[in-house]
């Protein structure tokens, strides 16, 4: 019976799927990541690649003929000397031939009466002069022979067996062998190399830009301030950098807008605000005018956190924080709460935040589980990319299908708890809002403790 799983594992295991594996597993492990070594990769392959079939075009075409050319040459030469002494009376010591293949051939020859070829040696596992004049010596000569190509000597030695006696000869392996081969490669392997060295400084020269590009990018996207980033590069990364230095301006100026629009709002709504104190404070102590008293200090209360939440004390420049510090004076309010609280943090206690900004995010979140639970624990991981701040109550905790509203400017759990009892509902969206401002986040789970756990992950 064919079901849909075993339709699904046959697909699983087609050539396609397979290929799109290895595919997927070659760029996650084999390739490289970065635009630079990807760059290089682009450069270099193509020319490894050219290089290896000329490599192998010359060594299969020219070396070799080349070389079975030279080595029938020389083979030529020993068929000749060999014909001359069977054909032609010699003197008893060769005198004349020895002396003729020296001056007119270049060989040196001696011949051995009655002597005997030597044992045959192992044939080497790569040697193009040893069969091909192997080769040469069977057609030409077709004699019993010994030849010894193997070593760094620069003479070949060839051994002919003849009826009586044994022709020894010993020739220049240039006569033989294309030996100036080393010669083209080493020109070809030079010049890849610098043109590999040039390539690796224009690389470098090019990816720099794209580099401050991103750094710029990262920085403003964790709320620093950019004084020195100027588009250079390519016209592509030009572009890209004054694309992004306008966005950044237009959304520098929509903030200072909103900022100088909601500081007029907030100075007129303060005015009003402080006649209507003064005309409570004439009138009084009024039974009757508590509650009005009340509306008073919570329209104050929530000005003060719209404006808080609004500005997102984006001002504030960068600077070095102690983690430490700023969890001593939560774990001294929580003694004087009669609570209990304990932090620890792993790696450096130095961070770079904006201190007042950041303060207020972990205070935020401390007083909330301080006025909901009554222990807190917080750990803190400070890695080489990451600040991870985690805080475990044993509270009454958030519903999970809440855990997201809370987040939003205003909102109220009207059964649960929230970060402020003032009603503003602007606690745990400031907290997201500096969070984001450094560009990481705040998110909320359950605690192993029972109560809400929340996460502050921010790069380091």
């Amino acid at each position: 019976m064919v079901t849909f799983d075993s339709i699904r594992r046959e697909q699983d295991h087609t050539p396609s799927n397979g290929l799109r594996w290895f595919s997927r597993w070659m760029r996650r492990y084999v390739l490289p990541t970065g635009l630079y070594a990807r760059s290089l990769l682009i450069f270099i392959l193509p020319m490894i690649i050219l290089q290896a079939v000329v490599t192998i075009v010359f060594m299969e075409r020219h070396w070799q003929m080349v070389t079975q050319r030279l080595s029938m040459a020389t083979t030529r030469d020993i068929a000749a000397i060999i014909t001359i002494i069977q054909t032609y009376p010699q003197d008893a010591d060769y005198s004349a031939i020895t002396q003729m293949a020296r001056q007119k051939l270049d060989l040196s020859v001696s011949i051995e009466p009655g002597g005997e070829l030597p044992q045959p040696r192992d044939k080497p596992f790569f040697s193009i002069l040893d069969s091909i004049l192997s080769d040469e010596i069977k057609d030409q000569i077709n004699l019993p022979f010994w030849i010894d190509t193997v070593g760094n000597s620069s003479l070949v030695e060839i051994r002919v067996k003849l009826p009586d006696k044994v022709l020894r000869v010993f020739a220049k392996r240039s006569q033989t062998y294309a030996s100036n081969t080393h010669i083209f490669i080493l020109w070809m392997v030079g010049t890849s190399l610098v043109l590999i060295g040039i390539a690796v400084l224009f690389l470098r020269g090019q990816i720099r830009p794209i580099l401050a590009l991103a750094q710029a990018a990262e920085s403003f996207g964790k709320g620093q301030r950019l004084e020195s980033y100027s588009p250079r590069g390519a016209d592509e990364v030009r572009r890209a950098g004054l694309a992004f230095i306008l966005m950044r301006e237009r959304i520098e100026r929509q903030l200072e807008q909103r900022t100088a629009m909601l500081s007029g709002v907030s100075h007129d709504l303060r005015t009003v605000l402080t006649r209507f104190k003064l005309q409570l404070a004439l009138v009084g102590d009024n039974p009757d005018l508590v509650g009005l008293n009340e509306d008073v200090e919570d329209m104050q209360s929530m000005l003060e956190g719209y404006m808080a939440f609004a500005r997102g004390e984006a001002e504030e420049d960068v600077g070095r924080f102690k983690l430490s510090d700023i969890l001593e004076k939560i774990r001294q309010d929580f003694t004087l709460h009669s609570q209990s609280m304990d932090y620890a943090i792993e790696g450096d206690d130095e961070i770079s935040v904006r201190p007042n900004a950041f303060t207020r995010l972990v205070t935020n979140l401390a007083t909330n589980s301080r006025r909901y639970a009554k222990s807190l624990r917080i750990e803190a991981k400070h890695s080489a990319k990451w600040l991870t701040i985690v805080f475990d109550d044993d509270g009454p905790g958030i519903p999970p299908e809440a855990r997201e509203d809370v987040f939003k400017p205003f909102f109220r759990l009207d059964s649960a708890r929230n970060l402020d009892k003032s009603g503003t509902g602007l606690g745990l969206a400031i907290a997201r809002d500096i969070a984001r401002s450094h560009g990481g986040n705040v998110t909320l789970s359950d605690s192993p403790l029972g109560g809400l756990r929340a996460t502050i992950r921010i790069p380091a």
